[in-house]
């Protein structure tokens, strides 16, 4: 008797997303399962962050469903797909500047009541010392490794299931890179689903299970990361002709 496959956590099927008269997504479909790590690797303007944007309710969906934990969030505004459990760190982290650490925590903490958002405020500077350090400190002052722990913290306010990541690695530095990675291991550990949009293929190959490359709006290979890593089109393309260690 064969095992029963689990549903996805999230069923993207034949996506479709247009900017204007220009379709940026061409039938685009992903599953992400429950405790996966799952990259979207591919070149600038491949579609990547857009599938995530289409999938959070931050662009509208033409064609296509988005199905998570067994409901259609196709089309739903932003707001009500996080409180499904879905959450969004956008690329370039859009943190409030003019307000606090604390404050920018509190506000991702909108869709909760102001006590429990307290407590889980207060729960995720433990979860990164620098943080609780400049609690009060305006977060456009924050060096660009702590702007991304906050950005991580802040999407982390509303408990998520899944965490939709856009390029946390983006503008920092190798050391500040390789936490970011040692943070995403964390979370899922800690039972954290995660999609992972990432131009640092290598990077994002060494923490998914699986990967998926995009490329002109379209999926052109999947498989499980190390399969993605030695595929020599990836190397070539995306790996500066070296192997990810996977």
């Amino acid at each position: 008797m064969s095992a029963t496959v689990p549903a996805p956590l999230l069923q993207v099927r034949d996506l479709v997303v247009r900017y204007g008269q220009v379709e940026a997504l061409h039938g685009v479909s992903l599953d992400v399962f429950s405790g996966e790590i799952v990259a979207l690797i591919g070149s600038n303007g491949a579609g990547k962050s857009t599938t995530l944007r289409a999938i959070s309710g931050m662009v509208p969906v033409e064609g296509g469903t988005i199905v998570f934990d067994g409901s259609d969030l196709t089309n739903l505004p932003s707001h009500q797909i996080v409180r499904h459990g879905l959450a969004h760190i956008p690329e370039g982290r859009q943190i409030f500047g003019d307000q606090s650490v604390f404050d920018n925590l509190l506000l991702g903490g909108v869709s909760r009541r102001r006590g429990e958002a307290r407590e889980l405020a207060e729960r995720e500077l433990r979860r990164f010392p620098v943080l609780l350090e400049r609690r009060g400190q305006r977060a456009g002052t924050l060096s660009g490794g702590e702007q991304q722990m906050l950005a991580i913290s802040r999407g982390l306010m509303s408990r998520p299931k899944m965490l939709l990541m856009d390029e946390p690695s983006m503008g920092l530095a190798p050391l500040l890179v390789r936490q970011v990675a040692q943070t995403i291991l964390d979370l899922n550990a800690a039972g954290v689903t995660v999609l992972l949009v990432e131009q640092m293929a290598s990077m994002a190959l060494a923490v998914a299970d699986r990967a998926y490359v995009v490329q002109n709006g379209e999926i052109r290979l999947q498989g499980r990361s190390r399969e993605v890593a030695n595929n020599p089109e990836v190397v070539r393309a995306y790996l500066g002709g070296a192997v990810a260690q996977v």
